[in-house]
């Protein structure tokens, strides 16, 4: 019997060791990425059929790797094993094309659940975050919401909020240092801030980065 197959991003080593014994006896596992970019390169390389990845990862976050393989026409389906628990973070999850949204806490009893309803063409959000989702679409708040970056700008952001030099901002993106500070100063006016330490609230603010 062929079992579907399963990439798992998470830059957690012993969160992806706990997953293992959860996931191998349903699905083959055909590789673990620890950041969004080789999560993105890893899909287009590996063609898995389901993809259980955290949202909060380094280099490229979960939600704007996603963005980036359905861009692409990545058909894998998706689902977010976070610790986010606010509403707003699942239904910017939904809104970028995942099938499921589990708390880490609750990998044990729901991500298998998620993948499946996922595999069949559902959705499956955790049980303690469903009614605040429907409550926060109800209001519909854009708290994390940047609608004024293209995603190039949120990768810059992402890169810059991270610690890194222009130069390496430079390095990851494949452009000039000169662009790299370009877009840096560019996001700033847009954000109407004027440091870097805003750059980073604003980046931990929205789930750009991680708060760890």
């Amino acid at each position: 019997m062929t079992h579907p197959r399963l990439l798992l991003a998470d830059d957690h080593r012993i969160v992806v060791e706990g997953l293992r014994s959860i996931l191998i006896p349903e699905y083959e596992l055909v590789g673990i990425v620890e950041d969004g970019r080789e999560l993105v390169d890893a899909a287009k390389r590996l063609k898995p059929d389901v993809i259980v990845a955290d949202i909060a990862m380094p280099r490229l976050n979960g939600l704007d790797a996603v963005a980036q393989l359905r861009k692409e026409g990545c058909p894998a389906k998706v689902v977010f094993l976070t610790m986010h628990k606010d509403a707003t973070y699942a239904a910017k999850a939904l809104e970028m094309g995942a099938s499921g949204y589990v708390l880490k806490h609750s990998a044990s009893t729901e991500l298998l659940m998620a993948i499946r309803a996922a595999l069949s063409g559902g959705t499956y959000v955790t049980s303690e975050i469903a009614e605040s989702m429907r409550r926060a679409a109800e209001t519909r708040t854009a708290s994390l919401e940047a609608p004024a970056l293209t995603p190039r700008q949120r990768e810059v952001l992402q890169l810059f909020a991270e610690g890194r030099s222009a130069k390496e901002v430079a390095t990851v993106l494949h452009i000039s240092t000169r662009t790299a500070e370009n877009h840096k100063a560019r996001i700033m006016d847009v954000l109407c801030i004027s440091t870097t330490a805003d750059l980073v609230q604003y980046a931990l603010r929205h789930g750009i980065i991680a708060t760890d």
